[in-house]
């Protein structure tokens, strides 16, 4: 079983996994067409609350992708899991 991460290494592993998907055209393709971003806004928009968690789901939506991303780190793609969720932030409480 692996550690917990910490909210600082789920922004690291975030900011990894952009890198990832730009490193090949047809990784960061899908992403961009996703999100509404373009190549030139890619930088600023890593700045904004909420990108690297759109990062982390658009890996977390593809398992070929995920699995290949985990692989590249030897990562458990557990600790990507937790990254989401540390990202995510705690979920809304529901008051009926």
């Amino acid at each position: 079983m692996s550690r917990a991460i910490t909210s600082q290494e789920a922004e690291a592993l975030a900011l990894r996994a952009l890198a990832f998907l730009a490193s090949e055209p047809e990784r960061i393709e899908p992403f961009l067409a996703a999100t509404g971003i373009g190549p030139g806004t890619l930088r600023s928009a890593a700045q904004e609350p909420g990108f690297l968690l759109a990062v982390v789901d658009h890996l977390c939506a593809s398992e070929s992708l995920l699995l290949e991303f985990a692989a590249n780190l030897a990562l458990d793609p557990e600790v990507i899991a937790q990254a989401r969720e540390l990202l995510a932030g705690p979920p809304d409480a529901y008051d009926p």
